[in-house]
This record gives structure tokens, C-alpha cells and sequence, in this order.
């Protein structure tokens, strides 16, 4: 989670006044995070990218709506949550379409990034970091939506469960049941892909 700038509450009201240099100061200190968060539920580069965009755009045009009820990387999260989960909604209804992200498919050979990685010192190093980050990634994805997003939250961006319940309009029941699910949907995935491997 980031740190947040002392002057953040002026700032704020800056930003609620109109000043666009103090709402850029406010987003650039969360830009990466809320970049994070959206390439966590969307799994796709150009997705997470287009959320941070409509996310910061909302945020700017509804700076007004901003109450200071909760923190401001709070608000922003949550409206990058509902962005990001309109994306996947999006995208599950148009099946049709590719991304430039996925693998490319070759006649008879294994698919293929369309991007080419910059190989560090230590390759085998890299490779194994790859390897597990590709393989929770995939744990995290295979989630079902609406707990993988109650995970991602908590478990990754380490919000508290009652933040997370702000966020996503949830009681904290309901977050702490999601969560648990979601805990026990990955714990089955990662036994299966480590028993098979």
C-alpha cells in the first residue's frame, strides 16, 4: 500500500476546487498501484492500462462527488475496482476480439509472446521468478470474479478486510466469506498444478 503525502487533505481540496496540478500530484503518487490493482483482475497489460485511464478520468470528473468519508486512495481504488470489473464484463460479452498480450499461435509449433523479454544477469533466476509469478497469476485469474477481486484486495494490496468492504459495497461478513473462498479456490489450484508438476 503507499504512503500518503502530508498535505494530501489540501490537496484534496485543491483538487475538489478544480486545480488540476494538485489532482495530478494526488494520482501520481497511486497511479502504479491502481495500474497494479487492474492488471491483478483484468490479467491483460492493455486492460489494466485503459482502466488506470478511465479510472484517473472518473476520479478527475467526479472530484466534486469526493467527500473525504474515507482516504482518497480509498476512493480512487474503488472506483478502479468498478472499472476494472466493467472491463471484464466487457470483455466476456465480446469474445471476438484479440489481444495483443496473448500468445500468438504458429502452425504446428507452440504459441509465441508477441513481446520478447529483457533477460536480467541471472537467467535461470528470472526464469524461475517468471515461472511462479505466471503460475499465481493464473491461480489468481482462475478465481472466481467476484472473490478474486475480495483476494486481490486483501491478500495482494493488503487493504483490511473493512476497507475492502468499503470498496466493494460488501458487509464484512460477506468479504471475510469471499475471501475464505477465494483462500480455498487457490490452495485447491496450487495443489493440483504442484502434485501434477
Amino acid at each position: 500500500m503507499p504512503t500518503h503525502l502530508e498535505n494530501e487533505p489540501t490537496l484534496v481540496a485543491e483538487a475538489r476546487a478544480g486545480s488540476a496540478e494538485a489532482f495530478t500530484t494526488l494520482v501520481k503518487q497511486y497511479d502504479r498501484y491502481i495500474y497494479r490493482l487492474a492488471l491483478n483482475i483484468t490479467g491483460n497489460q492493455q486492460d489494466a492500462e485503459d482502466v488506470l485511464q478511465e479510472t484517473l478520468l472518473k476520479a478527475y470528473t467526479k472530484m466534486d462527488q469526493f467527500h473525504g468519508d474515507s482516504r482518497f486512495y480509498t476512493w480512487l481504488v474503488r472506483i478502479g475496482v468498478n472499472e476494472a470489473l466493467m472491463r471484464l464484463r466487457k470483455r466476456s460479452s465480446d469474445k471476438n476480439t484479440v489481444s495483443l498480450d496473448e500468445p500468438v499461435e504458429a502452425e504446428g509449433k507452440s504459441p509465441v509472446l508477441r513481446e520478447i523479454e529483457d533477460w536480467a544477469d541471472n537467467p535461470e533466476k528470472r526464469y524461475a521468478k517468471l515461472e511462479l509469478g505466471k503460475i499465481l497469476n493464473e491461480t489468481v485469474q482462475r478465481l472466481e470474479p467476484q472473490c478474486r477481486t475480495v483476494f486481490i484486495l486483501r491478500d495482494v494490496e493488503d487493504f483490511s478486510t473493512e476497507e475492502t468492504a468499503k470498496m466493494m459495497g460488501l458487509s464484512v461478513p460477506a468479504v471475510k466469506s469471499r475471501l475464505l473462498r477465494a483462500r480455498l479456490q487457490a490452495r485447491e489450484l496450487l495443489n493440483r498444478y504442484f502434485r501434477k508438476g
